[in-house]
């Protein structure tokens, strides 16, 4: 997929009917191929979500560590993406993002009134600053680990500077990655139920 001057990689999966589509971002040294996120697409696809895991860094930039925290980099590209998949489906997009492309999904959406949705799993919000995050207007779900003290705290720091609807989902017993017995299907579930919750109704005719 081309994005500025970079060509992205993705997997795109429309199942029939769906009524929107949500870009599972990855910017933090995990990749569209992780368990974790096959997982959430897998569980997005069942709820009637189209889905679109995508890697927000190329191979080369991937051996960079400073690029996994060039946040106006990587919202820059998903903003590019959320622009070309409406154009492309005509479907409205919601954005899901973890670690350090939490705060990117954020700076995306704070950019862009067309996303519908938003999800931070275990993530960096934060990183959006308090600019961005006082301009997004997408219904906003952040979830987190309940053993994952310090991302709680930046998690609740961020939501605070929220001005739009939004929720902080903490998942019992679980740390960041979710690798506890349950937690990562809570986590599918919460974010689910978010993007469904608020997927934009048809226009009546």
């Amino acid at each position: 997929m081309p994005v500025g001057p970079a060509r992205l990689t993705g997997r795109l999966v429309l199942p029939p009917g769906a009524g929107s589509l949500v870009v599972l971002a990855h910017g933090s040294g995990c990749s569209r191929y992780s368990p974790r996120n096959r997982h959430l697409a897998a569980a997005l696809g069942r709820a009637g979500l189209g889905t679109l895991l995508l890697d927000l860094l190329t191979s080369g930039e991937e051996r960079a560590p400073d690029a996994l925290f060039d946040i106006p980099l990587l919202a820059g590209r998903l903003s590019e993406t959320t622009r070309w998949l409406a154009r492309e489906t005509g479907l409205p997009v919601g954005l899901l993002g973890a670690g350090t492309s939490a705060g990117a999904v954020l700076e995306a959406a704070a950019g862009d009134g067309g996303v519908h949705a938003v999800v931070c799993c275990g993530g960096r919000p934060d990183l959006a600053g308090p600019a961005a995050l006082a301009r997004v207007r997408a219904p906003t779900l952040f979830v987190v680990g309940a053993l994952d003290a310090r991302v709680l705290g930046l998690n609740r720091l961020a939501a605070g500077r929220l001005r739009c609807e939004h929720r902080l989902a903490v998942v019992p017993g679980a740390t960041r990655l979710f690798t506890e017995p349950g937690a990562l299907e809570a986590v599918a579930r919460l974010a689910a139920g978010w993007f469904t919750a608020h997927r934009p109704r048809p226009a009546m005719v």
